[in-house]
């Protein structure tokens, strides 16, 4: 299930803490590379670019928002995240940019370092879970739920 909603998404949810503690959430068109390695290009001006540099602790929601509640499915992930280095651009961005979908496409080392306005980030997961609805027909329990599974 957790690689079906990962692989069926473009967007992830962003979990960022604010300097004062306050939470601050910011969805993101993502790329996965092996399901545990979660990438996004954005301005390192942004607020949330700002908050993963003070802390690089982030909680990630990925889920399908236009699907019917007696099928919904999500996945929570626990991850720390920072700015690609430039020295490792050129492998990231071969990893980022091999599974574009939606009329994305890929960025150039050039692009994302140096002067330019963008960067690339990376999320590496550290925990994941499931939702589990209710109804769900394996593995549901009438109760909706989070279960824990590996990713990659």
């Amino acid at each position: 299930m957790a690689h079906g909603v990962l692989d069926a998404n473009r967007y992830l949810v962003l979990g960022t803490s604010e300097r004062d503690g306050r939470p601050r959430v910011s969805p993101v068109y993502f790329t996965h590379d092996g399901y545990r390695h979660l990438y996004w290009v954005s301005s390192p001006a942004s607020t949330h670019s700002g908050n993963v540099a003070a802390d690089s602790r982030v909680g990630i929601v990925v889920f399908d928002s236009s699907r019917p509640t007696q099928e919904t499915e999500a996945v929570y992930v626990t991850a720390t995240a920072a700015e690609v280095a430039s020295d490792e651009l050129v492998d990231a961005c071969a990893a980022a940019f091999a599974r574009l979908s939606g009329g994305a496409r890929p960025f150039t080392p050039e692009e994302l370092s140096g002067d330019a306005d963008l960067r690339l980030y990376l999320a590496v997961v550290e925990t994941a879970q499931v939702h589990v609805r209710g109804s769900h027909p394996v593995w549901g329990s009438g109760i909706d739920r989070r279960v824990t599974v590996r990713l990659g």
